[in-house]
């Protein structure tokens, strides 16, 4: 009989304390993916406080990325896809093929 290759384990756990992608692009993310999302959804999902998750926020409403409106009691967050990435590395790229090609 044949035996097959079990295909590799991914870890449960991160090998690492780093990631590839910064707090302020997993905001960014969840956003693209979750318009609706609330703070609290936003944190959860980044795996940041709330209070840093306001912060990035904060942030990227400063710099044009983020709009905030109020609708009721909540917060509703739009991205504004066609500002540049800001990074010497892929400046001549803008945020909406960088969600594009992630989410």
């Amino acid at each position: 009989m044949r035996e097959t290759a079990e295909p590799p384990r991914v870890p449960q756990t991160r090998p690492h304390a780093w990631t590839f992608i910064t707090n302020h692009a997993q905001v960014l993310l969840v956003l693209a993916q979750r318009p609706g999302a609330r703070v609290r959804e936003i944190a959860a999902a980044a795996e940041i406080t709330e209070r840093y998750a306001y912060s990035i926020l904060r942030d990227l409403q400063d710099a044009g990325y983020v709009e905030r409106r109020r609708a009721g009691r909540s917060n509703v967050y739009r991205i504004n896809p066609h500002l540049p990435l800001g990074d010497p590395v892929v400046e001549d790229h803008r945020l909406g093929e960088l969600l594009r090609l992630i989410a």
